[in-house]
C-alpha cells in the first residue's frame, strides 16, 4: 500500500496526512521514495535543481533512478519538502499509486505512467519520466539553458520543456535544433500550449519530434517523427 505519514506545517501548525506518490520504473513497477516519519518537513525557500530529486532503488529490478523529491502544498501558501529516509532507498508500491496510466505501450514496453500537471515542475517531471520510458539514459538538467522553458538532457538527446501558456514559436524550435547540433545529439520538444504553424512546419522539415503535454502529464505526439519515436522508443535503450 502507498505510504502515508503525518506532516505538520511549521508556519501555520496545520497537520496533514501525506501519501507518497509512485512513479514508473523502466521495468514497469511503481516506485515511491520511502518517507522518514521521524523528521519534520521543511519549507522550500528557493529551488535548486539537484535538491528536487532523490535517488531510489526499485524493489522489483534493483535499478537506481532519480525521482522527484516529495513535496506538499499547505493551504497557507507554504510548500513543504517531506523528508525521505536516508541511505540506499529501496522502494516499491502496488498499482494503486497516484500516477496516471496511459494507453498500453507497443512492443512489450510497460504502459507509461505520469503525474498530473499543476506546476512547471510537474511538466518537467512528466517529461523526464517519459524520456526514461522511451529508453533514454541518465536524464538530467541540461547544461545549456534554452531561451524559453527548461532544458533536459540524456545520453544522445536534448529536450526542451515549455510550460508557457503561449504556443512554442519557430525561434524556440530552431534554437533547440541548433543546441542539439552543437552537441551532436537528437532533440525533442515538449509543450503545454502546442506549437505555432511555422514551428510545426520547420520541425517536420528538420525531423524534430514534437509532443504536447496534456494536464494528465501524458505527452501526446503531434507530428510524424514524434509518432515514430513513441511507437518504437529510442535505439539507445537502457539495459
Amino acid at each position: 500500500m502507498a505510504e502515508t505519514v503525518p506532516v505538520r506545517c511549521p508556519a501555520c501548525r496545520r497537520e496533514h496526512r501525506y501519501t507518497a506518490p509512485a512513479y514508473p520504473c523502466v521495468c514497469g513497477a511503481p516506485v515511491a521514495p520511502p518517507l522518514d516519519r521521524h523528521r519534520a518537513a521543511t519549507p522550500v525557500a528557493h529551488r535548486v535543481w539537484q535538491d528536487d530529486w532523490v535517488t531510489v532503488r526499485c524493489a522489483s529490478c534493483g535499478r537506481r533512478g532519480e525521482w522527484p523529491r516529495p513535496e506538499l502544498g499547505c493551504p497557507c501558501g507554504v510548500v513543504l519538502r517531506v523528508p525521505v529516509a536516508d541511505g540506499d532507498a529501496l522502494a516499491g508500491q502496488d498499482t494503486a499509486a497516484t500516477s496516471t496510466p496511459a494507453p498500453p505501450a507497443p512492443a512489450g514496453r510497460p504502459p507509461f505512467r505520469s503525474v498530473t500537471i499543476r506546476t512547471a515542475l510537474d511538466a518537467v517531471t512528466a517529461t523526464a519520466l517519459y524520456l526514461r520510458w522511451l529508453g533514454y539514459r541518465d536524464v538530467r538538467r541540461a547544461d545549456q539553458r534554452p531561451p524559453s522553458g527548461i532544458g533536459l538532457a540524456a545520453r544522445g538527446v536534448v529536450a526542451q520543456v515549455d510550460p508557457a501558456v503561449r504556443p512554442a514559436t519557430l525561434r524556440d524550435v530552431e534554437c533547440l535544433w541548433l543546441t542539439a547540433m552543437t552537441e551532436s545529439a537528437d532533440c525533442l520538444y515538449f509543450s503545454v500550449a502546442g506549437y505555432a504553424d511555422d514551428a510545426r512546419a520547420r520541425s517536420d522539415a528538420l525531423g524534430i519530434p514534437l509532443f504536447v503535454l496534456d494536464l494528465t502529464g501524458t505527452p501526446r505526439p503531434v507530428n510524424a517523427p514524434a509518432h515514430a519515436l513513441a511507437a518504437t522508443g529510442t535505439k539507445n535503450r537502457a539495459p
